[in-house]
């Protein structure tokens, strides 16, 4: 049965497999699900006809869900259909969204956030996803573009009305290329030539979304389980979760395929104490954020025997998605994971982003040293990565490269001060502070006299050093070991 609903015709007929109504509400949906028996359907003319079932649905517990409407660009559209994948790194959902009978897009989850994407035809063959290296550059379409992950990926399971279908449980190659107006461009190379959708990261709060899952649905059902280390309970509180730490014995689990099954887990010692408490709600940058997880990293230059530490804790506010807040030697900073990729000088001592350019502070290999609380990635104690760290006055630029995948995040610096205030934290604004704030913590205290006494005595040893320097003949080189502000291991991308 056709009816007609707006500017489109919808489409309306029993499901072959149970006889319950299945409706196509967007003229490019060609597949759909059951939602009593979960068949999957084909639609061919006016007729359905079944071809299999679908697995299950994964519960992430997201505030999205079908028939969640909203604009973007000032056009309206509607959340019709669910796809999940599954990758090495756990899963990840894409939402179709019919926006005016004639057109679809994809609503998927990014670094968690959201990017909101429009297909895109492929102007001339692009290269096989084996020959596409993470970190090399390509030109699609004229653009030029970054190879950021490329993954063998499977679909799980679906849910609603379709314009694609891939094979279930058949894996195939997912390619991200991003560049540096902030856009992301998805290849699915699960059909030739590859499909492929360009878009740029949203924030739910700015799409006007109405229909939204109730925050309450979290607690009717719950994910809670005992650690498989020590038995002692465990609750998944956030949608996007891959691993969890147990507060009791400091395992990381990974929750990333499931928590029905076995779960996998590893023991960590030496807990670290951090500054902010795990569930801990402060206001930064106008806006309200929880902290969700905490990991302590550290940091070693190529070739230099020295290493240096530094903190980060991820936030989670559940229209913005997450963001990490870094405590680092030299400063404390807030950064979040960038939707597009910076060009890169080939030197490296260079990036340019949103026509800012920025240069380079450290280069340096990364290592995971200790977590705690949720994340949105599977992360685990030792991951290693090689980072770069870039500033252009008060604003930074990070980028992280592993194996699969290369993940930039940006940010500016920040006052302790203002971090500890954040988090009600006044009592203990003291140990907040870094080498950053020093030299005007200590002015504030002194006189004019003091100051006048310290620039004299420098000067004296100024003249000393000089005339050692010019007796020896030699010369001296430095580093600073003062930290990272920007790295972070973000396992989850897009694809």
């Amino acid at each position: 049965m056709a009816e007609e609903t707006g500017a489109q015709r919808a489409y309306r007929a029993p499901c072959p497999g149970c006889g319950a109504p299945v409706e196509f509400r967007s003229a490019q949906s060609a597949f759909a699900v059951c939602p009593f028996c979960q068949s999957t359907v084909v639609r061919e003319g006016e007729t359905l006809a079944r071809i299999g079932k679908m697995a299950e649905l994964f519960d992430d517990f997201s505030p999205l869900q079908l028939f969640a409407a909203g604009r973007v660009d000032g056009q309206p559209f509607t959340l019709v259909g669910r796809l999940q994948y599954s990758y090495p790194g756990g899963r990840w959902t894409e939402w179709i969204a019919a926006l005016d009978g004639e057109r679809t897009g994809l609503l998927s989850e990014d670094n968690g956030a959201f990017v909101f994407s429009l297909p895109v035809e492929l102007q001339q063959p692009v290269a096989p996803a084996a020959d596409m290296r993470v970190g090399a550059t390509t030109a699609v379409n004229g653009q030029t573009y970054t190879v950021a992950s490329n993954e063998q990926v499977t679909l799980v399971s679906a849910q609603g009305e379709l314009p694609r279908l891939p094979d279930l449980g058949k894996p195939f190659a997912a390619v991200e290329l991003r560049n540096d107006q902030g856009q992301v461009l998805s290849l699915d190379c699960d059909t030739q030539p590859p499909g492929a959708y360009l878009g740029r990261a949203v924030r739910l709060e700015d799409l006007q979304l109405t229909g939204l899952r109730e925050e309450s649905t979290k607690d009717e059902k719950g994910r809670s389980f005992a650690c498989p280390n020590c038995g002692a309970p465990v609750a998944v509180n956030l949608a996007d979760s891959k691993s969890i730490t147990c507060g009791h014995c400091h395992s990381i689990i990974d929750v990333s395929q499931g928590i029905g099954g076995e779960l996998k887990h590893a023991e960590q010692d030496d807990p670290v104490r951090p500054l902010i408490a795990l569930g801990s709600v402060g206001t930064l940058q106008g806006v309200k954020w929880q902290v969700v997880g905490f990991q302590h990293r550290m940091g070693q230059e190529p070739g230099d025997d020295e290493e240096f530490g530094w903190n980060e804790y991820l936030l989670y506010n559940r229209k913005r998605g997450f963001s990490f807040l870094v405590d680092a030697e030299d400063g404390w900073s807030m950064v979040a994971p960038t939707t597009g990729a910076p060009s890169m000088a080939e030197s490296g001592n260079t990036a340019k982003y949103l026509g800012k350019s920025y240069q380079q502070q450290y280069a340096y290999n990364a290592e995971t040293t200790y977590v705690a609380g949720e994340f949105y990635w599977q992360v685990e104690r030792g991951q290693k990565t090689f980072n770069r760290d870039f500033a252009n006055g008060n604003a930074l630029l990070s980028m992280e490269r592993s194996a699969n995948e290369l993940t930039w995040s940006s940010g500016s610096k920040m006052d302790s001060a203002a971090v500890a205030a954040a988090f009600k934290l006044d009592a203990n604004k003291d140990m907040f502070k870094r080498a950053d704030a020093a030299p005007l913590s200590a002015a504030s205290s002194m006189g004019c006299g003091t100051i006048i006494l310290i620039i004299v005595v420098i000067f004296i040893l100024l003249i000393i050093l000089s005339t050692c320097s010019t007796r020896s003949g030699g010369s001296s080189s430095s580093r600073s070991s003062g930290g990272s502000y920007g790295g972070y291991s973000s396992g989850g991308s897009h694809k």
